[in-house]
C-alpha cells in the first residue's frame, strides 16, 4: 500500500513534530487538535521549527514553504476520512487513546492504517477498540521528532505483514532508522532507560550527589549527549512519570517505581524544559 495522505491526531510536542517530518517528506498532512487555540499553537511551533532550520541552512526557504503548503490543521476528526495512515499522538491515557481509535475506525476507510505514538501503553488494547486490528501498530517517535533518527515500530499479535511493510517504508521515507519490537511495556528504549533515570533521581533524592554532578558523570563517563536528569527534563517529568507508572503497572517491578521526588516535582508543576524548571532551570 502506498501512503500519500497522513493524519496526525494531536498537535502538541510530539504530534507537531510528526506532522512536520511527514509534510517535509512530501506527504499531504492533516493534523488535528481539540481546540483552535491549541491547533494554532502547534502550527506556530512547526513554522518556528522550519524557520530555525532555514536560518541554520538545513533546508531552503523553498523547502520550508512547500512543507507548510502540504500541512492542513483541523479540529474536526472527520477530516481524516481521506487519509491512508493516521498516527495518534494524544496524551498517555489508555482510555482516551482507545476512544480515539474507535472514532478513527468509524471515520477512516478500510484501507487506512491506524498507528499510535504511545511510549509505553498497550497497542494491542488500542487495536481491540477497532474492527481492523490487522491494520493497527505502534510508531513511537522520539523527541524532538525532526532531529531524532529512531522510530520504534511496535507489532501486536494481530498486526498484518502488509501493515508492517508499509510502516517500514514510511519510516524510511522520513529518513528514520526503524527497529521492530513486539508489543510489551516500554518497548525497547523506555524499558531500558527508565530504571536508569529513576536511579539517578533516587541518587539525587538521597543526597549522594548534585543533579549537575550526576549528569556530568554520566555524560563524560559514558559519552552520553546528556545526563539522565537533563534527559528527563527534555522528555517532560509528567510524561516520564506516565511512562514509569505505565511500565510498573504491567510489570510490578520496583525498578520502575516512581521516586517521591519525581511525584512532588510533577505535582508542583516543575516539569522540565517546557515549564522552565525541572532538575535544572531553562530560559523560556
Amino acid at each position: 500500500m502506498d501512503i500519500k495522505k497522513v493524519g496526525v491526531v494531536g498537535c502538541g510536542q510530539m504530534g507537531s513534530g510528526i506532522a512536520q517530518v511527514s509534510a517535509r517528506a512530501g506527504y499531504e498532512v492533516t493534523v488535528s487538535e481539540i481546540s483552535g487555540e491549541l491547533l494554532n499553537k502547534g502550527l506556530a511551533a512547526i513554522e518556528s521549527s522550519l524557520d530555525r532550520s532555514v536560518r541554520k541552512q538545513r533546508i531552503t526557504q523553498e523547502d520550508r514553504d512547500a512543507t507548510l503548503a502540504r500541512l492542513k490543521g483541523t479540529t474536526d476528526t472527520g477530516d481524516f476520512s481521506g487519509c491512508d495512515l493516521v498516527i495518534e499522538a494524544a496524551v498517555e491515557n489508555l482510555n482516551l487513546k482507545k476512544k480515539i481509535f474507535g472514532e478513527l475506525d468509524g471515520i477512516c476507510p478500510e484501507r487506512t492504517i491506524l498507528a499510535t505514538n504511545t511510549s509505553c501503553l498497550s497497542v494491542t488494547d488500542m487495536a481491540a477498540a477497532t474492527g481492523r486490528p490487522d491494520r493497527v501498530l505502534g510508531m513511537h517517535f522520539f523527541n524532538p521528532v525532526p532531529v531524532m533518527k529512531l522510530l520504534e515500530i511496535i507489532r501486536t499479535p494481530a498486526t498484518g505483514e502488509a501493515t508492517l511493510e508499509t510502516a517500514k517504508k514510511y519510516a524510511e521515507s522520513l529518513g528514520k532508522t526503524y527497529v521492530i519490537v513486539e508489543d510489551s511495556p516500554g518497548f525497547i528504549v523506555n524499558r531500558l532507560i527508565t530504571p536508569q533515570i529513576i536511579n539517578a533521581i533516587r541518587m539525587l533524592e538521597s543526597g549522594i550527589a548534585t543533579a549537575a554532578d550526576i549528569d556530568t558523570a554520566m555524560s563524560l563517563g559514558l559519552n552520553y549527549p546528556m545526563g539522565p536528569l537533563a534527559l528527563a527534563d527534555l522528555i517532560g517529568l509528567d510524561t516520564f512519570l506516565f511512562i514509569a507508572d505505565g511500565i510498573n503497572d504491567k510489570l510490578n517491578d520496583e525498578r520502575y517505581a516512581a521516586p517521591a521526588l519525581l511525584k512532588e516535582m510533577v505535582a508542583a508543576g516543575q516539569l522540565g524544559r517546557k515549564t522552565g524548571k525541572g532538575f535544572f532551570e531553562y530560559n523560556q
